[in-house]
């Protein structure tokens, strides 16, 4: 090994969150990992990255990776701040983002609508042309018109532009002509085409994700550019990798062609760290609780596999239908607003302080009581955080919540902090249900693996409530995400109609359609320069029933016999996710998918010896509340870093870290792990 390589020793990953700026940094000489955290910077997510690197002293020239989790698609979608934007579709369909599908999220308001397309219907311009179901021309692509409304769009001072025809899926020529046209027409356009976005069947979902392509295009390339450009005048060589909603990661070259991927980057992150760190527990299955200062996110780690999905939306009735892991996130985080409603009820979020102005207790002009607010009260939180570069007013805190909660609904200051938190763990509570008893999961056959800066505050809270047995607490709960994006591979996937009934297919035909996927897998993966000796593509095939619209996704391979094996393997499936199989019935396939993967080289933990020593004394007392009691006890408080492997604290106790604090309240126990986790295990008659 050269001395330069030998320098380049650290791998790094920035999470952005909608409070904190998370850094994680793994040393691969000793394989050591450290942390740091920054307030966020909502103007500009960069200035907070950059803040967290000089915060971590980091020096990019010893940097083998960097990979980043973002929330700059995520928010543009939220807040609708974007460029000048226009969609080109056949002739007759400029009402389709309009129609949808017809569903209503609150599906008895009949006053409830849906919000405004995210391009509005004066900037949706409609060009004569009509490709039938088969891929035939049946009407030609009317150039003149093509090239006037290229015109328009050019004197509209339009830069991004979604282009959306019928039926381009099966044969995308028009679609092509169409961005030729709109490339020669307006200088630096960017064209986002539905059968390059997702070459599929269901002309909405199609239009909608690409639709929300285009809006990003120039948000979401502008910002990864900038930060490009600032690690590499940094000192930094390597590539600049991106998570994306899939659980994979991009450089920069591909972020271009496909900025909307990103709309769910740094929420992904947590759902692949707690996969890896339930499985070095031993657990198969975990239900990971990534608590932030804005939101809660949730995710399901099910036989060692991270549920995922095809579709989902930021904003209801706005799909984006790239596969996904399926993660549900709520209004509860540590900035969660307490209010009462006009019926006099206590709610708990899903407004937020956010970073600004933030809980009361931060000092930065906020009043309104939080749930961080709730938990200095109780005496859970210290009075600082991050080490001690956020101090705590607890005054401040008390006051918000006497004054807007605890006199409004008579109620003992802590009796109104507690029925704060309370309310925040039920709404968790419930929206674990959603995604686990809903689908058939028994929590108490899961663990729960809690992450972010207020996860560890109410996971032995939230384990009692859903009869989990044990909850884990990572070494670093409050920079998971950022942990997350150290363990990600690149990744693209790539799909195809291709239906058939799967009896009466011809092998050598479904062979030619794979490898054609496969081809365009290969380019990508060469396009991000990625080793061929790091590259594998996998196979997958959509199945439904004859008659069924519905499909679930299969593994396949290229071995003989494949296809019988991925027809029982659907019957197996249906089973196990509809309870019934039908093997009388004729099974269709729907889709066929390759996920293109440039694998990357991942830190692997080093496990500790359990140590002899008795547990080390606490750093100090506080009276802190506790539900089970009713009342204040006094509690040590234990410093995180001076606990080691085989250490055990019976609840109640306090553990402190620089990201993070745990709870470990009372009838429960803590016991430090080989990994540095926190295992808290509830004691059976809490259950």
């Amino acid at each position: 090994m050269s001395q330069d390589t030998a320098a380049k020793s650290l791998r790094v990953a920035v999470d952005v969150g909608g409070t904190f700026t998370d850094v994680c940094i793994f040393d691969e000489r000793d394989q050591t990992t450290r942390v740091a955290k920054v307030p966020s910077t909502p103007h500009d997510p960069m200035e907070a990255v950059v803040a967290g690197i000089r915060s971590a002293e980091i020096d990019l020239s010893r940097v083998t990776l960097f990979s980043h989790g973002t929330t700059v698609a995520t928010n543009a979608l939220i807040t609708r701040r974007f460029p000048a934007a226009a969609m080109v579709c056949s002739a007759g369909f400029r009402d389709i983002l309009e129609i949808r599908d017809g569903t209503k999220d609150e599906l008895w308001d009949a006053y409830a609508d849906v919000g405004e397309p995210y391009i509005k219907r004066r900037n949706r311009y409609e060009v004569p042309e009509r490709i039938d179901y088969a891929g035939a021309v049946i009407t030609p692509i009317d150039e003149v018109e093509a090239r006037r409304v290229a015109g328009v769009l050019r004197r509209k001072d339009v830069r991004t532009v979604a282009v959306c025809f019928m039926n381009s899926y099966v044969n995308a020529a028009h679609e092509k002509r169409m961005r030729d046209i709109l490339i020669e027409e307006i200088p630096d356009v960017v064209v986002s085409t539905s059968s390059e976005i997702l070459p599929e069947i269901f002309e909405y979902d199609r239009a909608s994700t690409t639709v929300a392509n285009a809006v990003l295009a120039p948000l979401v390339s502008g910002y990864v550019n900038r930060l490009e450009d600032s690690l590499r005048s940094d000192g930094y060589e390597g590539d600049l990798l991106l998570l994306h909603s899939g659980g994979g990661s991009m450089t920069p070259a591909m972020v271009d062609r496909y900025p909307v991927r990103l709309a769910a980057s740094g929420i992904a992150a947590g759902a692949i760290a707690v996969a890896d760190i339930a499985g070095r527990c031993g657990y198969v299955n975990a239900i990971g609780l990534d608590m932030g200062g804005t939101s809660t996110d949730i995710s399901l780690v099910y036989d060692g596999e991270i549920r995922t999905t095809k579709q989902w939306q930021v904003e209801y009735g706005f799909p984006i239908c790239f596969p996904s892991i399926e993660v549900l996130t709520i209004g509860a985080g540590g900035g969660s607003l307490a209010w009462i409603d006009e019926a006099g009820s206590l709610r708990n979020g899903p407004q937020s302080a956010g970073a600004a102005p933030g809980p009361a207790c931060y000092q930065r002009g906020g009043t309104e009581p939080t749930n961080t607010d709730a938990n200095l009260v109780l005496g859970r939180l210290g009075d600082q955080l991050i080490g001690g570069e956020l101090a705590l007013d607890v005054d401040a805190a008390r006051e918000a919540v006497r004054s807007r909660i605890g006199e409004r609904l008579d109620l003992e200051l802590d009796t109104a902090a507690s029925d704060i938190i309370q309310v925040a763990n039920a709404n968790m509570a419930d929206a674990v249900r959603l995604l686990s008893v809903r689908r058939g999961y028994d929590p108490r056959d899961f663990v729960l693996v809690v992450a972010g800066g207020a996860g560890a505050l109410h996971g032995a809270a939230l384990a009692k409530e859903l009869s989990i047995p044990t909850v884990v607490v990572p070494a670093h709960p409050g920079i998971t995400s950022a942990q997350g994006c150290l363990l990600v591979d690149i990744r693209h996937d790539l799909s195809a109609m291709f239906q058939r009934t799967a009896s009466r297919v011809d092998p050598a035909e479904l062979e030619v359609e794979f490898g054609r996927l496969e081809k365009e897998g290969h380019a990508r993966l060469r396009h991000e320069g990625v080793d061929p000796n790091r590259m594998r593509l996998d196979r997958s095939i959509s199945m439904r029933y004859a008659g069924q619209w519905r499909s679930l996704t299969v593994a396949a391979d290229s071995s003989d016999g494949f296809l019988d094996r991925a027809v029982e393997l659907f019957h197996e499936e249906h089973e196990r996710d509809y309870s019934f199989r039908r093997d009388d019935i004729a099974v269709e396939i729907y889709q066929i998918g390759v996920r293109a993967i440039g694998e990357t080289p991942k830190p692997r933990f080093p496990r500790q010896q359990a140590t002899d020593e008795a547990v080390p004394s606490a750093l100090a007392e506080r009276d802190v509340y506790f539900d089970e009691i009713g009342a204040r006890v006094l509690t040590p408080v234990y410093n995180r870093d001076d606990l080691a492997a085989g250490h055990s604290i019976e609840g109640p106790a306090i553990i402190d870290q620089l990201d993070s604090t745990t709870v470990v309240p009372p009838a429960t126990t803590a016991v430090v792990d080989e990994w540095g986790n926190i295992r808290i295990h509830i004691h059976q008659e809490q259950q």
